[in-house]
């Protein structure tokens, strides 16, 4: 895949990445939901950290945390642009293409949302470019997560050995388009491993 189709799939993933977390961060209050359908809800949470709220402790933790993003997306970038430079595989680009848009839409959300935004509260709305500045400073700022896929949430059966009769959810973290464009990337390069990094 061409270095200008790489940044097609970029911007794109961008667009409809920041897009969705705007809408969601200047619409709802923190922790309001919509529910889709039965296994899907759309939910504003913001997360400090990193994915299942993982969380660096200190109060540098969080700048570690960015920079780290940081560092990582340019080794990604650079991935990315020698692949294109070897005319690798269509797969492989694509793939890193994916990973490099979702990674680089979470780090728009540490590095610029603390000041671009107000505080999102359970009562209050954020808004963008408050006169009185926004939330954080900059390399602080919270990711916007809004996707929940609940598969099971109900009582299981009780013929199951241990479990039975007790309440079960299956799969609760909630995440964003950018979440997703990783993650699928990843699973892309898992599922066709042989076609990306063919032997010579």
């Amino acid at each position: 895949m061409s270095l200008k189709k790489s940044i097609l799939v970029i911007i794109l993933v961008l667009l409809i990445d920041q897009i969705t977390k705007i809408y969601i961060k200047t619409h709802f209050t923190l922790h309001d939901s919509v529910e889709v359908f039965d296994w899907f809800r759309i939910i504003f949470v913001e997360n400090k950290g990193m994915a299942w709220g993982f969380e660096l402790p200190g109060n540098y933790g969080k700048l570690v945390l960015t920079l780290f993003r940081v560092v990582a997306i340019t080794g990604i970038g650079y991935w990315l642009y020698d692949s294109v430079r070897k005319n690798s595989p269509t797969i492989l680009t694509f793939c890193i293409a994916l990973i490099f848009a979702g990674a680089f839409g979470n780090i728009i959300d540490s590095i610029f949302y603390g000041i671009f935004f107000s505080e999102s509260t359970p009562v209050e709305i954020a808004t963008f470019l408050p006169e009185a500045g926004g939330y954080e400073s900059v390399f602080y700022g919270k990711v916007v997560d809004m996707i929940q896929f609940t598969f099971y949430d109900d009582i299981l059966p009780d013929w199951i050995p241990f479990m039975g009769g007790k309440h079960f959810s299956f799969f609760d973290p909630v995440f964003n388009i950018a979440d997703s464009a990783i993650s699928i990337g990843v699973f892309l390069l898992i599922v066709f491993n042989k076609k990306a990094f063919p032997k010579k």
